[in-house]
């Protein structure tokens, strides 16, 4: 039995992994605004996780529940190691911003405040403030309400001082910072070669008497306080209310959670501080994070180039493929052989192709689709709605609990309904994670059904920034088990035997068990072992405990971990045999892909499931093998490439060190980088 202390606790990993994304901002070989974006994912990585993760822990200590879980067996302590560890990635985020700013300022490129304006910009600040700015500021003054004002959960505010010397107490206030109208930065006219932006919290500074005039004070102070509350939603029961009602209620009371993180400007005096802590009743044992003058590093996703293209990464021309160009139909196409996109290295256009062929296509007779999350502008949805008004018969499962996109699920379900779609939001109990695909066709008067399955959301957006595999294939193996998966769905048959797909929560668990069972039985036996895993995220206990075994069977064990991960690899005695990385790149790495081999007649599998409980026992998952030799292949050079990245992958040790792997190559491979390379050579 593995001990409790041979899994790494997975917030303290997850920590590890936001460190991985500082990691991507303080490395030079990144161009220099990317550096700063990844300021801004690190900083709303982060936000997440306070407001789920923690949310969580602070629960667990609110109950007084022990022992459920060993990574949770003394949560007070947690709180406390999360909070040493936040504080020390707090202070070397600011260290590498102040860095970055001096970089842009090596380019002439100058992030300025309230107090470095100059003279050329103060009409066109003022001007700016007056017309755009002014307009959506809501000044509270502290002393005239009767209830401390409501603190929303992702916004910035200012926590307000007007001074007066001549008498004994100033006055305070609060104002939003309204981000979400007038955008976070504001660029200047140029001066010359030189750039300025300014940060919209500090064109509130350079305003500020203005908006207190009325006010006979000496000096104005301002200073920026964030509040971080439980994401956690609480559904009901009431079996008398729909589960959109349900939804929307637990969305309201979101926006009304607990505070689990107070994050402030050191500057701001102690009797201010003492003064929100006590209204929202948070004491020093709650998280309590002192900062610098800026929050919301979040919106620094967006942070503005005015340099030059060398900047920022330049967009990639995606690559055609091959088998889907040479035929004017995808249908023809998928019929004649299973095909592989790999997204973002080619485009998510072909599954947009295959649903308005679809839709047109007087042979198509129905389209069925899982969702869980969709394009702010979803060209899937237009698809979808265009099929539906051509006759076409179109069910979509959308999962109304997929996490902070729940309110964008409700609207995209509702706008589907009135264009008189088939709306079903899956099973009690069950999130529907799924990404499958099929449109039924009639073909010689029989139905012919195409799938397409996936390892990531059938989202335009997503899929030029997130790596992901996609299959369409019209083998009948697949099909038939996909319209089980749907059926299933629609409550008209019962959990069903799979003999193809693996299915969770029916038996993916189980078959997993069961593929590390046979490697671990071959490695005894003296034959081939291994075990290739890539994930985002890796936290089963109990299937980590059977890759410990595997390995001390002497399976050979290689994963690839994006994020967070409980696995210790490189231990004598217990995971010799299991080499970890992660990759953070410019593409996120989405993609799980499974390959057991199976002795020498290796098993692969594509899924929308990393091994964590949640997406084992709770969810609607598939999980899809490969048939198609060729396809085979393409999945084993892909993970050869990655695992021969010398330049953006990290050792996933022990003592958490992230450190970039040292192998002894020629020349430095960036796996992302020879991945787009790779796929060009194959279009000559």
């Amino acid at each position: 039995m593995v001990k409790k202390f041979e899994f790494i606790n997975r917030e303290i990993s997850w920590l590890s992994f936001n460190d991985r994304v500082l990691q991507e901002a303080a490395d030079e070989r990144n161009p220099l605004v990317e550096r700063m974006k990844f300021l801004g994912i690190f900083s709303n990585n982060r936000d997440e996780f306070f407001r789920v993760r923690v949310a969580t822990v602070k629960r667990i200590v609110t109950l007084g529940i022990r022992g459920l879980d060993p990574q949770y067996e003394d949560p007070i302590k947690l709180l406390n190691q999360i909070q040493k560890i936040t504080l020390k990635q707090q202070e070397r985020f600011h260290k590498i911003y102040s860095e970055l700013l001096g970089k842009l300022e090596e380019k002439n490129i100058f992030l300025i405040n309230e107090s470095e304006v100059e003279p050329e910009h103060v009409d066109f600040i003022n001007s700016y403030f007056e017309t755009k700015v002014y307009p959506a500021l809501v000044p509270i003054m502290l002393d005239n309400v009767k209830e401390f004002p409501y603190l929303k959960d992702k916004e910035i505010y200012f926590a307000v001082e007007l001074i007066n010397n001549s008498k004994k107490r100033n006055k305070y206030a609060i104002i939003e910072i309204p981000t979400g109208t007038v955008g976070r930065f504001l660029v200047l006219p140029p001066i010359g070669d030189k750039k300025y932006i300014m940060i919209i919290d500090d064109v509130i500074r350079f305003c500020l008497k203005e908006v207190f005039k009325i006010f006979d004070c000496d000096d104005i102070k301002a200073y920026t306080i964030k509040v971080t509350r439980d994401a956690e939603l609480d559904l009901d029961n009431d079996v008398s209310k729909s589960f959109l009602e349900q939804m929307k209620k637990s969305l309201k009371k979101r926006k009304l959670g607990e505070p689990v993180r107070f994050v402030y400007d050191s500057e701001l005096p102690e009797e201010f501080l003492k003064y929100f802590m006590d209204k929202l009743g948070m004491d020093e044992d709650d998280n309590l994070i002192p900062g610098k003058r800026y929050h919301n590093f979040k919106d620094f996703i967006k942070f503005p180039n005015v340099g030059g293209k060398e900047l920022q990464y330049q967009k990639i021309v995606q690559l055609p493929v091959k088998q889907l160009e040479d035929e004017k139909s995808v249908f023809t196409a998928i019929k004649k052989k299973d095909v592989l996109i790999h997204y973002p290295y080619q485009t998510f256009n072909y599954f947009i192709d295959l649903l308005r062929e679809a839709a047109i296509d007087p042979k198509v007779k129905s389209i069925k689709i899982t969702i869980y999350r969709l394009a702010s502008e979803s060209k899937v949805v237009n698809a979808l709605i265009n099929a539906a008004k051509n006759g076409k018969k179109v069910t979509v499962v959308i999962e109304l609990q997929a996490r902070f996109d729940e309110e964008n699920n409700i609207y995209w379900s509702n706008q589907l309904q009135e264009e008189g779609v088939t709306v079903l939001h899956g099973l009690a109990g069950l999130k529907i994670h799924s990404k499958i695909c099929i449109i039924s066709r009639k073909e010689n008067n029989k139905l012919v059904n195409y799938c397409s399955i996936g390892t990531g959301n059938y989202n335009e957006s997503t899929a030029n920034l997130y790596s992901d595999f996609s299959l369409f294939t019209a083998n009948t193996k697949i099909t038939i088990e996909v319209s089980k998966v749907f059926k299933i769905i629609e409550g008209k048959i019962t959990p069903y035997y799979f003999k193809h797909l693996v299915l969770s929560p029916n038996n993916l668990r189980n078959k997993l068990v069961r593929l590390i069972n046979t490697e671990k039985r071959n490695a005894l036996a003296g034959k081939p072992a291994y075990i290739y895993l890539k994930l985002n995220s890796l936290v089963d206990n109990d299937l980590i405990t059977k890759l410990y075994q595997a390995s001390k069977a002497s399976v050979k064990i290689k994963l690839n971990i994006r994020g967070i991960s409980s696995i210790i690899a490189g231990v004598e005695g217990l995971s010799e045999n299991i080499e970890a990385i992660s990759i953070l790149d410019k593409f996120l790495e989405h993609s799980r892909i499974y390959v057991f081999c199976n002795n020498d007649n290796p098993k692969y599998y594509i899924s929308s499931a990393d091994w964590m409980v949640r997406n084992l026992d709770r969810r609607i998952e598939v999980t899809c093998p490969i048939y198609d030799k060729d396809i085979q292949q393409e999945i084993q050079d892909f993970l050869d490439i990655q695992f021969k990245d010398n330049v953006k992958a990290r050792s996933l040790d022990k003592r958490l060190s992230n450190k970039y792997r040292d192998l002894p190559n020629d020349k430095p491979i960036r796996a992302q980088f020879a991945l787009y390379d790779y796929y060009k050579s194959k279009l000559n």
